[in-house]
């Protein structure tokens, strides 16, 4: 009889140490909030876009790195430090809130992507594009 009652007790101490285990998430979904950013701009001319990154938890390991690539025009983007970016290298992005800073450099129709990327791999992009300030007129997208 003790022998059941040891078997018994220890099969529910084996259940029990099952459910305290820890579920841990360690990724969380964000996305790029930006403010408005004007439509047209001239060569030379600069367009401030303020960003902020919204994420649905917190996992104190979380690295997130921004990126961007152009595939239409020809400009120039940096961050509020002043860091000058390059097309498709990463760059550390140590705050949540961040102003980033594109300087036409052509006539044409110009288009930048700006990816966000976190150390779990989830990606989020957002595209601005700007056409020719050839006519007055600063609207907003």
């Amino acid at each position: 009889m003790k022998k059941l009652f040891f078997a018994a007790m220890a099969a529910l101490g084996l259940l029990a140490s099952c459910d305290k285990e820890l579920d841990i998430q360690q990724a969380y979904s964000f996305s790029l909030e930006t403010m408005p950013v004007p439509k047209r701009i001239g060569v030379g001319e600069t367009a401030e876009i303020r960003c902020t990154l919204v994420r649905e938890g917190a996992y104190a390991d979380a690295r997130y790195t921004i990126r961007y690539f152009q595939p239409d025009g020809k400009g120039e983007l940096r961050m509020d430090d002043g860091t000058v970016f390059l097309p498709n290298d990463r760059y550390p992005l140590e705050r949540f809130s961040f102003r980033l800073y594109y300087t036409s450099r052509s006539d044409d129709q110009q288009t930048i992507d700006v990816y966000i990327e976190d150390n779990m791999g989830q990606v989020v992009q957002q595209s601005f594009t700007f056409q020719n300030d050839s006519d007055t007129g600063g609207e907003e997208q």
